[in-house]
């Protein structure tokens, strides 16, 4: 899944869960999604910086690939 199908979801899910209603065993449900959600997320993020540090790096090192 995209980052963006991510975050997308995780949207959908925090609506779900501030409209309340839901029964206790789909709110669980939603929740463990979201946070398996958040944490993909993150780690896509924190990949994604890594990327960008070494093509910097490899700039600043006049490399050209």
């Amino acid at each position: 899944m995209t980052y963006e199908a991510s975050m997308q979801r995780l949207g959908e899910i925090v609506k779900k869960l501030e409209d309340g209603g839901l029964p206790l065993d789909e709110s669980l449900e939603l929740y463990k999604e979201g946070t398996a959600l958040a944490v993909e997320c993150r780690k896509m993020l924190e990949n994604a910086k890594l990327e960008m540090s070494i093509v910097s790096e490899d700039k600043n090192d006049g490399s050209d690939g």
